[in-house]
């Protein structure tokens, strides 16, 4: 293996290059303590000791150092370590290590991300925001099946009625252009055609 580039990132880190490929991320001092400079062959023990010691402890406690301020997907976490130039082997070690002392859990993120947000969204709404957020439709469509069964529901046509009465739509004296305007915004939040025009007929004969 012969260390082919070394791309300076800040005035601590640098970008390291094997065989013309990019490998990892490492502080200057540790270029200094390794030997590692261009054109140089970079030994298999100290590859080895870089992979398995000092890149996993350090992608562990990036992971930790983040859950502290707030709760991440997999997903999301995973993103915040390729921005720290961390191998793939190396973030799935250190994600398999959070998730298995369940620092990250997908399952508990859905959940708690139902019990928030179902009065206020649509169920096609929080499907997406969840599928944004990296979590798989397996895992989203369990997890609703779950909370479901525990007795829980949504009343997407009383959100909706509550999201017109918050616009000060009024049908009656709304022009074909208002009309259009409101549907298009409550599609956008991911109500059905059904409870719209339900909806919007109820405001309409005042029911």
């Amino acid at each position: 293996m012969t260390v082919t580039g070394i791309a300076e990132i800040s005035k601590t880190r640098s970008r390291i290059y094997i065989d013309s490929e990019f490998a990892f991320v490492l502080y200057k001092g540790e270029l200094r303590i390794y030997g590692i400079t261009v054109d140089k062959e970079l030994e298999e023990n100290t590859y080895r000791q870089i992979m398995k010691e000092i890149l996993p402890k350090r992608a562990k406690l990036r992971c930790m150092n983040l859950l502290k301020s707030r709760e991440y997907t997999r997903a999301q976490l995973k993103d915040k370590l390729k921005l720290g130039g961390y191998p793939e082997e190396v973030m799935e070690e250190a994600l398999d290590y959070v998730a298995s002392y369940h620092y990250i859990d997908d399952e508990r993120y859905v959940m708690d991300f139902l019990t928030y947000n179902s009065e206020n969204k649509s169920r096609r709404r929080m499907e997406n925001d969840l599928l944004t957020k990296g979590i798989s439709s397996a895992v989203i469509q369990m997890v609703f099946g779950q909370w479901e069964s525990e007795g829980n529901s949504q009343d997407e046509l009383a959100q909706v009625r509550k999201l017109l009465i918050k616009k000060h739509y009024s049908q009656e004296d709304s022009s074909p252009r208002e009309y259009a305007k409101i549907y298009a915004y409550l599609q956008r939040r991911g109500y059905s055609s059904e409870i719209i025009r339900k909806a919007l007929k109820e405001e309409f004969s005042g029911i």
